[in-house]
């Protein structure tokens, strides 16, 4: 039986040590918090990334951004310390710079590194219907680890390293985009006198993915949170830094929509993204106040 060490147990790294366990195998789970491993339930706790990865077959990291992979795969009781000979799969978005410096890593430890970052939240892992991005020096680089992620959903080759840290970026700020023009448009077609269920029903139609928010959009319950806005703000500061390094690339509406979510995001970090909806009154006035003033 394949032994997978699952690194982080948030809502998503917690998901998807559950689906393994169900998927028949054999987990064993590391967090900084321990009683958050504890918690789930799935099997062993480690004491560090080093030792979950030594006792593992495939190692699987999903934290929360650049700084806190860096932490658990180069600090003194890091991955890197056991994982020679291994595949290891990151699963957290960090953009090319921290795929560029992990890779350097796994080379100089041996271990063989794959980026795959996913487009999906919880329900998709549940589902096993995420579509996880997996970059790696070569397709066939992804064979031992396939069995694993074919549990979670459809695993896409995306080309060399850096592509798929690259491409969720791109992801995450459509998202990002899709879902601070949808908050505007309930905004604007409510203060008109449209009913909200009518106006989500048509933006549904050109966004079918806006559904699993209907929540917060129309009846602004934005909890349970399926990606949190701090989160959202941090991946679009990323994909902001990509888009313009060298050569720099025009990205006004993403620049829009940082500020945006940076907004909300200072006063409700927790919440799921669908509550962007913030940004907007009822009748649009501080949002061309803002605009105004800019």
């Amino acid at each position: 039986m394949t032994k997978v060490a699952v690194l982080g147990s948030g809502k998503m790294g917690g998901a998807i040590a559950r689906r393994l366990k169900q998927g028949g195998f054999e987990v064993l789970v590391w967090d900084r918090t321990r009683s958050k491993a504890e918690a789930l339930g799935v099997g062993p706790v480690a004491d560090s990334p080093a030792a979950a990865t030594r006792s593992a077959d495939v190692v699987i990291s999903m934290v929360t951004g650049p700084q806190a992979v860096r932490d658990i795969y180069f600090g003194e009781y890091g991955v890197f310390q056991t994982a020679s000979n291994k595949p290891i799969v990151d699963m957290s978005t960090i953009g090319p710079d921290m795929a560029a410096e992990l890779q350097r890593g796994a080379e100089f430890k041996g271990a063989r590194l794959i980026e795959a970052p996913v487009i999906g939240s919880v329900p998709a892992v549940n589902s096993g219907s995420l579509l996880i991005l997996a970059g790696a020096a070569a397709a066939e680089d992804l064979e031992e680890a396939r069995p694993v992620l074919e549990q979670l959903g459809e695993v896409h080759y995306v080309g060399d390293r850096g592509s798929a840290a690259s491409l969720k970026l791109v992801a995450n700020s459509f998202l990002g985009i899709i879902s601070t023009a949808a908050a505007e448009l309930m905004a604007a077609g409510t203060a008109h006198g449209l009913n909200p269920d009518e106006v989500f029903t048509i933006l549904t139609r050109f966004s079918p993915g806006l559904r699993v928010r209907e929540a917060g959009f129309v009846k602004h319950s934005y909890e349970p949170t399926m990606f949190a806005m701090r989160d959202l703000l941090k991946d679009l500061d990323l994909a902001l830094a990509l888009y313009q390094s060298s050569p720099p690339s025009a990205a006004p509406l993403t620049s829009l929509t940082r500020d945006l979510v940076a907004g909300v995001a200072a006063a409700a970090p927790d919440l799921d993204i669908s509550a962007v909806v913030k940004a907007y009154d009822r009748d649009g006035i501080a949002v061309r106040q803002k605009q105004e003033v800019g």
